[in-house]
């Protein structure tokens, strides 16, 4: 798989195009967390297929796989930040089609009371001149992504 370009968790805030939701869910923090750390993290996003790659427990350096689209989009992801119940950033470091030259999301969940919290997931990217034209491909994708997850968690 082409290698994308480094990155840090700086592109967050620096990227081209950003997507990011913001869910109040009526769960516990520590339940939302678990659900994202879980075995089949972010499974209720039709379109999306992820496999830990790394063994527990995970950390700064842990990586996984993702299948998009029934795997037309297959990528290789390394966590830069792993703040354990709290927040994980990873980059895209491979990705099977050269659609992307940067890519990183970021997931953070803060609790809002004991049955009650935040979860905000943020996407960064960077398209390559091959992917430029996907742009509303990627909006609708990841409008999608955010839709499963409210349905999925209740949320407002």
């Amino acid at each position: 798989m082409p290698k994308l370009q480094p990155t840090d968790v700086s592109f967050l805030t620096s990227a081209p195009k950003r997507f990011s939701e913001t869910f109040q869910i009526a769960r516990p923090a520590e339940q939302v967390w678990a659900e994202l750390i879980g075995d089949d993290p972010l499974g209720w996003c039709r379109g999306l297929s992820i496999t830990w790659t790394s063994s527990r427990p995970f950390g700064v350096g842990t990586t996984r796989d993702a299948k998009v689209l029934g795997g037309a989009i297959t990528v290789h992801e390394k966590f830069i930040v792993w703040e354990e119940g709290h927040r994980k950033t990873f980059v895209v470091e491979q990705a099977n089609l050269p659609l992307f030259n940067r890519l990183a999301e970021d997931y953070v969940v803060e609790g809002d009371g004991p049955d009650r919290c935040r979860f905000t997931w943020t996407v960064a990217i960077e398209p390559s001149a091959l992917g430029t034209p996907g742009g509303p491909v990627n909006a609708a994708l990841f409008k999608s992504f955010f839709a499963d997850t409210r349905k999925h968690f209740g949320a407002a």
